[in-house]
């Protein structure tokens, strides 16, 4: 009798962890399509990017400033501040960062061919599946090994700040690599924590329900930071 209980437990358990995980990434995959779909739409029209992101002298405009950093500030207030907030102020912040990100991502369609940018999309999507796959399934502790690439991601945070201004290419091919090796490695970091999270059985709905959204941003920016990192490596500009 108790291994019957056991063996339910068990299944009610694993599909727990697979509603999760639904959950999770049609959070990720709606920020991508919302992304996508601006960046693509702004990105393809040189007038339209002009109009919001170009100075009157010709160079970049403080909107484009703004832009680039308001969704750095707004994923803070998402992941250290959802004990605080309600699931419906989540979720708009959510799809406006989402929108954000797509301005943002609007000029890689001004600087490569769609063809680079398709190739790298379907190649980060592998990479990223792979790693996906292999943090869900592995039965080693990842924690030491995403404290070690947190302090590599700090280390790239600060130099690429740096690089906007100073625009070294050198610096940025060396920081692109170092970031596919990073937001792979913590792809498969962050897959464990979540299903060691969901596992745990110590969060009640609304607190799944946020933690959900909060790993579909995490996965989602994962994403997006392996694309770019690819894209400048192996992408043809125009």
């Amino acid at each position: 009798m108790n291994t019957i209980f056991e063996n339910s437990r068990t299944e009610n358990n694993a599909e727990a962890v697979r509603d999760f995980f639904r959950t999770v990434y049609s959070y990720m995959f709606a920020a991508l399509g919302i992304s996508g779909i601006i960046a693509y739409r702004v990105g393809n029209d040189p007038n339209l990017f002009g109009e919001y992101f170009v100075s009157a002298t010709g160079g970049l405009s403080a909107s484009f400033y703004v832009v680039l950093f308001a969704p750095i500030a707004l994923s803070f207030v998402i992941q250290w501040g959802y004990n605080k907030l309600s699931m419906l102020s989540l979720t708009l912040l959510f799809i406006l960062y989402s929108g954000l990100m797509g301005l943002m991502l609007s000029s890689i369609f001004l600087v490569y061919d769609i063809q680079a940018i398709a190739n790298t999309f379907f190649v980060s999507a592998g990479a990223f599946g792979g790693m996906a796959i292999l943090g869900y399934t592995t039965k080693t502790d990842l924690s030491k090994f995403g404290s070690l690439l947190y302090m590599v991601f700090i280390g790239m945070f600060i130099s690429s700040i740096v690089n906007i201004f100073i625009g070294n290419n050198s610096m940025g091919f060396i920081i692109a690599c170092l970031g596919v090796f990073v937001f792979t490695g913590l792809t498969a970091y962050h897959m464990q924590a979540l299903k060691n999270m969901v596992q745990s059985n110590q969060m009640s709905q609304g607190q799944k329900n946020k933690i959900a959204l909060i790993g579909g941003l995490q996965l989602y920016i994962l994403f997006i930071n392996l694309f770019l990192s690819l894209l400048r490596v192996m992408g043809g500009r125009d």
